[in-house]
């Protein structure tokens, strides 16, 4: 789901506009981007910040326990099968290793480790939901009013209902990104109105194409750019182009199973893939999901995103590798090769993500040195199901405020040296957000 924010009041990128949609555009030289006109005139070092982001894409039920590790440091590191995807990223990454969540110890299995992944607030058991905002929602709350949208909320498997036989909420494995202590942010998981938030594209014009409908404004903007403007927005509309005609056949299947589900009386979200509408072929549906989050960060749309790869006691299934069984399944058997490939297919989508952000010009830079990917699971082991320690690999210099290339390891430091929540405070830090404490944590990661 996209949020907005009413209290947004300037565009601080030009915007495309059209029938019933607008359009922002990247960074560009020709036009002012952050702050005034003068300010594109100053020196580098006089110019505002440019603005950081940060993205969290999670993975249910844990990694392949025997084959997720790391050493060494930059180009020299080395990594285990898991990681192999990110292996082009080994210099502008960091891989943190014993971290562990308090809150999601003792709890039973599943739900309660999962709904306080980026809360780290204990969960209550029974009819009332109850836990704590997510690490996420505090940096919308603070920086959302700069974008926009003040975060992205998305995922590729619809949240299920009922009660786990911990007596935990299904809520609670449905949902990573809470706004408070009882509401969860509604996630999108139609890649269509997904874009269509991108692009606020709605009314009766929403299925005719955007690009179509911007092209006098974009042609107008052309003629006052400079030439090597004009590539970047010629290539921006031809990659925004290649995702609509992507999005275009989904839209169609959508808008059937949405027919099929009125008609059988039933809300859609009850309905089974592919009959819910959503892309039968999940790896069109998570790259292109990515693909939003890129454009929202590359045009500011949005500073703040999460997606959610699958659920907890995901159903989710792999037929192009080959696996028999669901997601959730084969956690349960997290050391055999099955699920080992099934780990680093989770792992190339983040991996995916940052290279589409680092192929985004941004002044003198990329989209990917002002941003941060974090990949991270709920537990480290599905047969187990232990989460005394998760994993957890983060890709992106956050504008120049995070050391990369490295692995850091605190699984012998103590806990209170090990909490995850103080990883978030240190994140949050270098988003401009400065707390004394969250969820289980009141000092910052050390060696960060």
């Amino acid at each position: 789901m996209t949020i907005s924010n009413p209290q947004y009041r300037t565009s601080r990128r030009t915007i495309l506009r059209g029938m019933g949609v607008a359009m922002a555009l990247p960074w560009m030289e020709s036009i002012p981007v952050w702050g005034s006109e003068e300010a594109t005139n100053k020196s580098s070092d006089e110019r505002p910040a440019r603005p950081k982001r940060i993205a969290t894409l999670f993975m249910a039920n844990g990694i392949n326990p025997r084959h997720w590790h790391a050493e060494g440091a930059g180009e020299d590191m080395k990594l285990g099968e898991c990681l192999k995807p990110f292996e082009p990223f080994k210099s502008k990454m960091n891989v943190i290793s014993g971290l562990y969540n308090q809150a999601s110890l003792g709890v039973g299995i599943h739900p309660g480790q999962t709904g306080n992944l980026l809360s780290g607030v204990s969960l209550k058991r029974g009819s009332e939901l109850g836990g704590g905002i997510s690490m996420d929602q505090v940096i919308a709350r603070h920086i959302g009013q700069e974008t926009i949208q003040s975060s992205l909320v998305l995922g590729c498997e619809q949240p299920v209902t009922g009660y786990h036989e911990t007596n935990f909420s299904m809520a609670y494995s449905s949902h990573i990104s809470w706004q408070n202590e009882t509401s969860p942010v509604p996630m999108e998981t139609y890649p269509a109105l997904a874009f269509d938030g991108l692009f606020e594209n709605g009314g009766m014009a929403r299925n005719r194409s955007i690009l179509d409908r911007v092209q006098d404004d974009a042609r107008s903007l052309a003629r006052r750019l400079s030439t090597s403007d004009r590539q970047k927005l010629d290539e921006y509309l031809t990659s925004a182009r290649e995702v609509e005609q992507r999005i275009e056949r989904l839209r169609k299947a959508f808008d059937k199973a949405a027919q099929r589900a009125r008609d059988r009386g039933r809300p859609l979200i009850t309905m089974d893939r592919p009959d819910n509408g959503l892309p039968e072929d999940i790896r069109e549906h998570m790259r292109l999901m990515c693909d939003i989050i890129a454009m929202a960060f590359q045009t500011d749309k949005t500073r703040v995103a999460t997606l959610m790869l699958n659920i907890d006691i995901s159903g989710m299934i792999y037929p192009f590798m080959g696996i028999r069984y669901g997601h959730h399944g084969a956690s349960h058997n997290d050391h055999s090769d099955d699920y080992l490939r099934i780990v680093q297919y989770h792992c190339s989508q983040a991996a995916y993500l940052a290279k589409k952000l680092e192929s985004m010009p941004e002044g003198d830079t990329n989209v990917l040195e002002n941003s941060l990917v974090t990949f991270i699971s709920n537990m480290w082991s599905g047969s187990k199901h232990e989460s005394s320690r998760v994993p957890v690999v983060q890709i992106g210099g956050l504008g120049g405020t995070l050391k990369t290339g490295r692995v850091l390891d605190y699984t012998d430091r103590g806990d209170d040296n090990r909490r995850l929540c103080s990883l978030y405070l240190s994140i949050m830090d270098r988003m401009g957000v400065r707390l004394d404490r969250f969820g289980d944590a009141e000092r910052r990661l050390a060696d960060l």
